[in-house]
């Protein structure tokens, strides 16, 4: 289970930043300072005080799946045989170190985990599958589901 940010109350301030941070994590400090009337060292401290309480967990660029031929997009449902803590901390573990799982939710409602796959094509998905899933004692079934488009992706939220 992931741990629980630091206990930390955001103010006003803070959730004006952090949501310029998530729409461009590239922003200069004193542009958003400029932004929220706040002093570029006010902006710098906030930041770092919110990145050590794990409030801002990670730094990261979208990359776009088509300019690094990365065609395939599969919503995996996964059934496990059962629900016991070992076999579902087994089971996050695998598929945290797999990297071509790019998001998994373990969910309630008849369903396991819901995984996010990204590769390059079928063949290598199958590959995945195999490795993940059908040779994996601890699942009982699997479905993929084949994104026909990528709609809608991202790691905004809305912060009230």
């Amino acid at each position: 289970m992931k741990k629980p940010s630091t206990a930390r109350s955001l103010d006003d301030f803070d959730k004006a930043i952090l949501r310029l941070v998530q729409r461009d994590n590239r922003m200069p400090q004193r542009q958003i300072a400029d932004r929220v009337h706040l002093s570029a060292a006010a902006v710098q401290r906030r930041i770092a005080s919110m990145e050590k309480a794990g409030v801002i967990v990670a730094n990261s660029a979208e990359v776009d799946v088509h300019a690094v031929n990365m065609s395939i997009t599969a919503i995996v449902e996964i059934t496990m045989k059962d629900e016991r803590l070992e076999t579902v901390d087994n089971a996050k573990a695998l598929f945290r170190a797999a990297p071509e799982v790019q998001q998994c939710y373990y969910v309630t409602g008849g369903t396991s985990f819901l995984l996010v796959i990204v590769t390059q094509d079928v063949m290598t998905y199958e590959d995945i599958t195999r490795r993940l899933f059908a040779t994996n004692e601890s699942v009982e079934s699997y479905r993929s589901l084949i994104a026909l488009d990528r709609v809608k992706t991202g790691s905004t939220i809305t912060i009230p």
